[in-house]
């Protein structure tokens, strides 16, 4: 695998028009900003309705937040669409187990986006507490030689070797992060529902963006950076 390809984030809904494409153009907005070409987030739906823009209310709340919804067509869910990819990010538990359904093997790379964003919440709480040496080492930016060259393709190295190793750190710490009720896993979908049902959508998936993007920055691999111990 070439170390310098971007990190490959695939969201997942129903549809492909309402949820997922927001948490695509958003997190491909957000990431962007913190490591330029260092990902590719893209989408898909399990029963997509292909072709189709994202509704319009979705649409509405990517501008809001910075992000570009044209040119956006949905697209059909499928194992080819998967090979490759680096993380999953689901709406829905129900959506996790259609995707494993199609491909077991990205078991320990798929979660919904809600659950992921508390487990780097919980990553970021270890790595700043007095006990949180080692999280902090694990989780720290890679390092990268300085002045030359080189330094973007070591940057895109460095990242991508972070976040490819980023599922199996968060996953062990999934213990602490489960939620009261597992519902909270959840993204509400608010396809043919009122202009309300989209708010709240935006109320759940907005924080789980920010947290990811939040991990992203804080994470980020920077020139000059001492070597770490994985």
């Amino acid at each position: 695998m070439d170390t310098s390809a971007p990190v490959r984030i695939l969201t997942v809904c129903t549809g492909n028009i309402c949820r997922s494409p927001v948490a695509e153009r958003l997190l491909q907005a957000g990431l962007d900003q913190v490591v330029p070409g260092g990902f590719q987030v893209s989408s898909a739906g399990t029963r997509a309705l292909v072709g189709e823009p994202m509704q319009p209310i979705s649409a509405d709340i990517v501008r809001t937040f910075g992000g570009d919804p044209e040119g956006f067509a949905a697209r059909q869910l499928t194992p080819r669409i998967l090979r490759g990819v680096d993380l999953v990010l689901t709406m829905t538990s129900g959506h996790r187990g259609e995707v494993l359904q199609l491909d077991a093997s990205l078991l320990k790379r798929t979660f919904t986006i809600r659950e992921f964003a508390r487990m780097l919440d919980v990553l970021a709480q270890r790595a700043s507490g007095t006990d949180g040496q080692r999280a902090a080492v694990e989780s720290s930016p890679g390092a990268l030689p300085g002045g030359d060259a080189s330094d973007g393709d070591a940057r895109l190295a460095a990242n991508a070797a972070l976040w490819r190793g980023l599922p199996a750190r968060a996953a062990g710490v999934r213990h602490l992060s489960l939620p009261a009720d597992a519902a909270d896993n959840d993204i509400v979908d608010p396809y043919r529902r009122a202009p309300e049902v989209y708010r709240e959508m935006e109320d759940q998936l907005a924080p789980a963006i920010v947290s990811i993007l939040r991990h992203a920055r804080l994470n980020a691999p920077v020139p000059g950076t001492a070597p770490q111990s994985p």
